[in-house]
């Protein structure tokens, strides 16, 4: 069985490596992913509370938005505001046409180290960077105006009344905020729907991650499936504008009409939830996390003889909220995650392991004996304490683990983690708006069989993955 299982995990594991999920660098678009004609701004905080080597990651985080991005005359312009006290127009949307010259003009930029003063920033931008002098187009539907505004403080003016004045003229903001922002600027500057246009990361270390947002936002898309932008488990068929799902030899299509089953009968799991609450979460994230959770809920035969659910939540403290088995049915399941209360302060994953090793598996908290056991850990930032020795008794046990990280989480902790193959067993993306993509893989790789002659239809799926590439962040973060 374990071979099996192992073997499926490794097709759907081709997918993800082609989207950079584990925190590798960000792959260039393909030619099935063009992106959309812009005119784009950075306008990059360099006050004095931004460190050298911060700003070079800033840098870093512009570079890597530029190589995603179809650069040229009649494709994307980018231009960059470098603001502190005053601002500095570093080049113009016309300035230049080859995304060569662009990436080279980025690494000489240079922090001004002086004040914040952002509301002047996006009155330059309005006045001049967006002017048809310095190279913008004619506001048209074809081509957006597009400022992304990156700053790690509470500006020294305001931005309320020159934000609103720039998304009256067309120009979409994004906002993102890092360490001790405030965060109400940010809601005051961007665009809307918030949730898509603000953003936060805890400090520059993790800025980077933040560039697959934009790719996928400024992603052009013609082929739904071609470029995986759809919800179909195993086979999209494209349709004019749209598609529909259908399934591999041996699967059958669900009522949902995406996902696709080969358990005939269902699969005995035992499968537990472990939940970072911790406050960096933040309380809308959090439901986010809970859509997340409920997400696989959906895709599991929930019933007394199959797939049993239990949840525990932590933070500086471990709190069952439900042990396997009191519920046998997904209604039930789902109403009790959604009623789940937010327990905020720290972030004790390694103490949460320990507690999943010795409760929550238990016979006693209604674990099943010669059942698979499952276990999902989220987080979305570094434990304070040790994680290596509850991580390796859970996978020494025979447990199942499965690591999802979200923003500030480490990814050698969540490798830690995560069973073997580890590159099949952890997840990661830097906005937890985009967590239900991870929840869509891990769907399909909870399936697991008492008898592996019911598998024949899960080893056939071994082959032919590519109908499945979708790219992972489609939104971003905290």
């Amino acid at each position: 069985m374990e071979r099996i299982f192992s073997g499926f995990l490794l097709s759907v594991l081709l997918l993800f490596q082609n989207h950079g999920i584990y925190g590798a660098a960000p792959q260039p678009r393909g030619t099935l992913c063009r992106t959309r004609p812009l005119d784009l701004v950075f306008l990059i905080d360099s006050s004095r509370s931004v460190r050298p080597n911060e700003f070079e990651q800033v840098k870093v985080f512009m570079s890597q938005v530029i190589e995603s991005l179809d650069v040229g005359l009649n494709a994307t312009r980018v231009g960059v505001i470098n603001y502190a006290s005053t601002v500095k127009n570093e080049f113009s949307l016309k300035t230049h046409r080859s995304k060569a010259s662009l990436l080279q003009a980025v690494r000489k930029i240079k922090p001004l180290s002086t004040g914040t003063m952002t509301g002047l920033a996006i009155q330059f931008a309005i006045t001049r960077a967006f002017s048809e002098s310095e190279g913008s187009r004619v506001r048209s539907p074809e081509i957006k105006k597009v400022a992304i505004i990156v700053t790690d403080g509470r500006p020294q003016d305001g931005v309320k009344d020159v934000s609103a004045r720039a998304r009256s003229l067309g120009i979409e903001l994004f906002a993102i905020g890092v360490g001790r922002v405030d965060m109400n600027t940010l809601r005051q500057m961007a665009s809307e729907p918030l949730d898509e246009h603000v953003d936060y990361v805890e400090s520059y270390s993790v800025i980077e991650k933040m560039t697959t947002k934009f790719q996928e936002a400024f992603c052009e898309v013609s082929d739904l499936c071609a470029t995986g932008d759809h919800d179909c488990q195993q086979i999209c068929v494209s349709t004019p504008g749209s598609y529909t799902c259908a399934c591999k030899e041996g699967f059958t299509l669900n009522n949902d009409g995406k996902t696709c089953s080969a358990c005939s009968g269902g699969s005995a799991t035992d499968l537990v939830f472990l939940i970072d609450g911790s406050k960096s979460v933040r309380p809308e994230n959090f439901e986010l996390v809970k859509k997340f959770i409920n997400q696989i809920v959906d895709s599991l035969d929930v019933s007394d003889k199959n797939a049993h659910v239990g949840l525990v939540q932590y933070s500086s403290s471990v709190r069952q909220e439900f042990p396997l088995g009191r519920y046998n049915n997904k209604k039930d399941i789902k109403a009790a995650v959604k009623n789940m209360s937010y327990m905020e302060k720290g972030t004790m994953t390694g103490q949460a392991l320990q507690y999943l090793v010795d409760n929550s598996f238990s016979l006693s908290s209604g674990a099943r004996p010669g059942v698979s056991k499952v276990g999902i850990v989220f987080t979305d930032g570094r434990s304070q304490d040790y994680i290596s020795d509850a991580a390796k008794k859970a996978k020494d046990q025979g447990f199942k683990m499965f690591a999802v990280g979200v923003g500030n989480a480490v990814e050698d902790e969540l490798r830690e983690i995560a069973s073997e193959p580890v590159a099949e067993h952890y997840f990661y993306t830097a906005d937890f708006k985009t967590i239900n993509q991870i929840g869509k893989k891990l769907q399909t790789k909870i399936c697991v069989e008492e008898d592996p002659c019911e598998c024949k239809a899960i080893v056939k799926f071994q082959t032919k993955v590519e109908n499945l590439i979708k790219s992972l962040t489609r939104k971003h973060i905290l």
